[in-house]
């Protein structure tokens, strides 16, 4: 269990970084060439990984489901609306509305047991804590925050 919650840790730092990379890039090239670069490197660097840690045993995919393929299709949703979510909204706001969508949907799949996932269980506690995740982000944005003074440039 650790080394779950140490992994998990790890995956939510590198993708509020991929997320800072990504709206970098698209302040230069544009939401489709970005996510054409972040997909692209993501594959070539899965495939040499892949291919030296697993060899041609990584191309075993026997009985998976057919339509399980186009999860790279949704990973173009993904770069695409983040990226531009964080252009419109800001880092810190899109990410924490894009990590409360993701706890909301992924409980609403796992107590109705979609997508081929366990049914687990659904609990008025487990709603009260995407709700207050969901009130600690409105607090967030709502809340407004110190305005920074602005400071003259010494020439």
């Amino acid at each position: 269990m650790i080394l779950g919650l140490i992994l998990a840790v790890i995956a939510g730092a590198l993708v509020g970084v991929q997320n800072i990379f990504n709206s970098k890039v698209n302040e230069r090239a544009g939401s489709w060439a970005t996510t054409t670069l972040v997909l692209g490197m993501g594959f070539l660097a899965s495939l040499l990984i892949g291919l030296i840690f697993e060899g041609k045993h990584m191309f075993s995919l026997d009985n998976m489901q057919p339509w399980y393929w186009f999860s790279g299709l949704i990973g173009v949703g993904v770069v695409i609306c983040m990226v531009q979510g964080m252009k419109l909204l800001g880092p810190t706001y899109a990410i924490s509305i894009v990590l409360t969508a993701q706890l909301g949907f992924a409980l609403l799949w796992d107590s109705l047991g979609w997508l081929g996932l366990e049914k687990v269980p659904f609990s008025f506690t487990k709603l009260i804590g995407v709700l207050v995740i969901v009130g600690g982000i409105c607090a967030f944005k709502l809340g407004g925050g110190r305005e920074t003074e602005k400071v003259p440039k010494m020439t």
